[in-house]
């Protein structure tokens, strides 16, 4: 084993209830079934799994060649919020005998279902550790309160995306046991486009049925606005019928208000039009292929804005179901379906486009990083979970602005003239700024960057700031991220080479841009400059206790300093030619100068590249930062980016 402290197996016991929650289990089972060494799994099927109106889909499970361990029939027929409450209750009572004897180590539980919080209600009360799927994710449905619900019980976390991350830390979760993966579905998805579609197709629809050319509707009540749900279903297969393309219905999930939404089906005669297949369940290998060869899904279940969206698949979003979730460009949003108009509009808005493939909820890596998370937990670690909450002293309020306030990082801006040292909270707010003057020596100044950043991180502590790191560099922003690369040392942006037999840089190098346009290199030229009295100019004057500097090296460029002048222009010229580099293996949108120096470089930096770029580049945006203390809040967003989150 690799870390949990045992000399044994890790006993895993996955709980499935339905067809979608299985979709997203059954990659973790079948890799915790290929590592026997390491893993015991044992299976319990429950809910919907067990009835016929809905498919019977334990079927499926053991069409994989899993053994299951435990059925239990737990659901409370009635379709209604009475029946659904009763169902969790029914669970309760049955579920504490099959943990007792299968005494496991850890539960996997999956997403936001009621018979999900039943599992994980009686998992934490009978001692049993949890490990739950896809928490901190936003919906819009009486889910989301069950899924936070769950969130609380659980003692690890698996989560898609970087957003659903963030919540369970603002949630006050422990970030050692967040693990960012991504969806484990998408591990089967980014891999299933290639098989023969067609004949699944062909099954399903009919043989004159070609590609891109049908739709799938999946539509679910919404248990807090039932009446309203079961009129939006009506108006939709309105629509789909007028819009007269050959549809795959498939039923809705057992939530209060699905029988309705059947009888609504068998009223309009549904189940025998020509152009529409009502069935119960499709097999998710199967459902793959329908869904990324369809013209178009529609309904307001979760796989139209999550999984579809590895396609590149038009999806209509219908209602407030997912309302909150995060979508990629595929997905148009119909929140009021009040009208068939405005539904059919939709379709024929939708119909036979092709996106861009959307990875916003995996890479198709999830489940080797849950396997290895999984091996990871200590058994001897103590039982009882522990919330991250800020620490609260005297009078101050205990909310997530708070919390999130309190993530910091210690930023360090090493200039010609002074090092500073700042601590930065997570809203990028400079709480306390330290200044000293750059000593003359290598060794002086580590010892001083040392020294500050000790006093500040002392300081931090009667601040209330905890401090996640020290940040220190330049950045590339890439799709809304910060790249850190392989070794968290991407972008050293002032160390590409831009004369082969330039300036000794401080690196061991020569040529960098950092010896010629920092801070520090303007000081050694001014320095020099002055040393042979080529400096100064009327109107100018350094005391004898002030150190020469950069500025110094500005203000006689401005008063018609020659030499001055040409050591800037120099700079300059060297900053551009490193832009354009960048600008040619990047191919950004815009670049950001910072700093004092950033404004007496940008006319020469904007003249190289008119001068050198390639014309497909020649139109980037350079601007000058307007924020204040640009290069402190760099440092820090190096740090307060990747510290809060989880990627194994």
């Amino acid at each position: 084993m690799e870390k949990n402290g045992n000399n044994r197996k890790l006993r895993v016991c996955v709980a499935t209830c339905n067809r979608a929650d299985y979709s997203k289990l059954a990659p973790i089972m079948f890799g915790i079934k290929t590592e026997p060494e390491f893993f015991e799994l044992d299976v319990v099927v429950l809910g919907s799994h067990l009835i016929d109106d809905y498919g019977n889909t334990y079927r499926m499970i053991e069409q994989d060649d899993f053994d299951i361990n435990t059925r239990l029939h737990t659901i409370v027929r009635g379709e209604d919020e009475a029946a659904m409450v009763e169902s969790v209750g029914l669970a309760l009572v049955k579920l504490p005998d099959v943990l007792n004897r299968l005494k496991p180590d850890i539960m996997i539980v999956h997403g936001d279902r009621f018979d999900a919080l039943a599992l994980a209600t009686s998992a934490a009360l009978m001692n049993i550790r949890i490990l739950h799927i896809e928490g901190g994710e936003v919906s819009g449905t009486i889910d989301d309160s069950i899924r936070h619900a769950i969130t609380k019980l659980a003692h690890y976390h698996v989560c898609c995306t970087r957003s659903a991350e963030q919540h369970l830390i603002s949630m006050c979760e422990d970030h050692d046991r967040i693990l960012l993966a991504g969806c484990p579905s998408y591990d089967k998805l980014l891999s299933a486009k290639n098989k023969d579609y067609m004949s699944i197709i062909r099954m399903w629809l009919g043989d004159d049925v070609k590609s891109k050319d049908y739709i799938v509707a999946l539509q679910h009540p919404v248990t807090t606005d039932i009446k309203h749900s079961i009129k939006m279903f009506e108006l939709t297969l309105d629509a789909l019928i007028s819009f007269n393309k050959r549809t795959l219905v498939l039923f809705p999930n057992i939530d209060a208000g699905s029988k309705e939404m059947v009888r609504v089906m068998r009223k309009k005669g549904i189940e025998h039009h020509p152009n529409f297949r009502a069935v119960k369940h499709v097999p998710f290998d199967q459902f793959i292929q329908l869904v990324a060869h369809a013209g178009c899904m529609i309904g307001n279940s979760s796989c139209g804005v999550r999984e579809v969206g590895a396609f590149g698949t038009p999806v209509i979003n219908l209602g407030t179901r997912q309302i909150g979730r995060e979508t990629g460009e595929n997905v148009l949003h119909v929140r009021d379906a009040d009208t068939q108009d405005k539904i059919l509009q939709a379709l024929h808005l939708q119909f036979g486009k092709q996106y861009p493939c959307s990875k916003i909820y995996g890479d198709g890596n999830a489940v080797p990083r849950i396997l290895k998370f999984l091996k990871s937990i200590d058994l001897q670690e103590p039982l009882q979970k522990k919330f991250c909450f800020p620490p609260v002293k005297e009078n101050i309020s205990q909310d997530i602005d708070h919390i999130l306030e309190t993530l910091s990082a210690l930023a360090v801006d090493l200039g010609g003239t002074n090092l500073r040292v700042a601590i930065v909270s997570m809203k990028g707010e400079i709480v306390k700024k330290y200044t000293q003057f750059n000593p003359k020596t290598y060794e002086e100044r580590i010892n001083l960057i040392l020294q500050m950043c000790v006093e500040a991180a002392a300081e931090a502590v009667k601040l209330n700031c905890r401090i996640l790191g020290v940040g220190i560099g330049g950045g590339i922003i890439h799709q809304h991220e910060l790249i850190h690369g392989s070794s968290f040392c991407a972008a050293e942006l002032g160390h590409l080479v831009v004369s082969l037999d330039g300036p000794d840089c401080s690196c061991g190098s020569h040529g960098c841009i950092e010896a010629y346009a920092s801070g520090m290199a303007l000081q050694r030229e001014a320095k020099k400059l002055h040393d042979e009295d080529l400096l100064l100019v009327e109107g100018m004057s350094v005391p004898k206790d002030e150190a020469v500097g950069a500025l110094h090296l500005i203000q006689a460029a401005k008063l018609g300093n020659a030499k001055a002048q040409s050591i800037l222009r120099t700079a300059g010229t060297a900053l551009g030619l490193g832009v354009v580099n960048i600008l040619h293996t990047m191919n950004p949108s815009l670049v950001i100068l910072s700093g004092v120096l950033a404004s007496h470089y940008i006319h020469i930096v904007k003249d190289i590249i008119r001068q050198q770029a390639l014309s497909s580049v020649q139109d980037v945006d350079v601007v000058v930062s307007d924020l204040v203390d640009p290069a402190l809040l760099g440092a820090a967003s190096m740090v307060l980016d990747y510290t809060t989150r989880r990627i194994y």
